[in-house]
């Protein structure tokens, strides 16, 4: 009888330490895993929530997730103005859900679709927009052509449109410079 109480005891002793050495091989296997998380992965898994970003020169900007690209993604707000965010000027994120997509292989197509295409599909759109810069500069107008690393953005007052007689100037605009760009329904108000 006694040894069968040694025995048992032995195995519970055993069992604990079998269960603690899972749980720490647990924790350590998803704190690596996490560790291989983009936040790319973890916007993309809040895709369609609210989200309130904190932007380097534009401060808080929210609203719907609508698109994630590889550096920037596109928030719509309540007043169904888009804001194209720059990846590399968003300091915090909230509103982010439990939720990570899956990390996906970034192709050949995927890398092409950088913050440089969505800048030139702002810019075939014509539409007003305000670019807001990592330094707060806030500059109106329309995006006349995107070169490799720059934009060229005729600048005039947003309630009117891009005629030679309203463009004051245009400006050249280095791309890693720019934190926010908005445009609107009804220009950028």
């Amino acid at each position: 009888m006694r040894w069968q109480q040694l025995f048992a005891d032995l195995q519970g002793q055993f069992d604990a330490q079998e269960t603690a050495a899972e749980r720490a091989e647990w924790a350590s296997r998803a704190r690596a895993e996490m560790g291989a998380v983009a936040l790319v992965d973890r916007l993309r898994g809040a895709q369609g929530s609210v989200v309130s970003l904190y932007c380097r020169g534009a401060g808080p900007v929210a609203g719907r997730l609508d698109d994630v690209g590889v550096d920037w993604v596109l928030l719509e707000d309540e007043q169904l103005r888009t804001s194209l965010v720059a990846l590399a000027a968003v300091r915090t994120v909230g509103g982010l859900s439990r939720r990570t997509a899956v990390a996906e292989e970034t192709g050949h197509v995927r890398r092409q679709l950088d913050l440089r295409r969505a800048l030139r599909a702002l810019a075939r759109d014509r539409a007003t927009v305000q670019v807001v810069l990592d330094d707060g500069m806030v500059l109106t107008g329309t995006l006349d052509r995107v070169g490799a690393d720059y934009l060229e953005l005729a600048e005039h007052p947003a309630d009117q449109p891009r005629r030679a007689e309203a463009v004051r100037g245009v400006r050249a605009v280095v791309i890693g410079s720019v934190a926010v760009v908005r445009s609107g329904p009804t220009g950028v108000g």
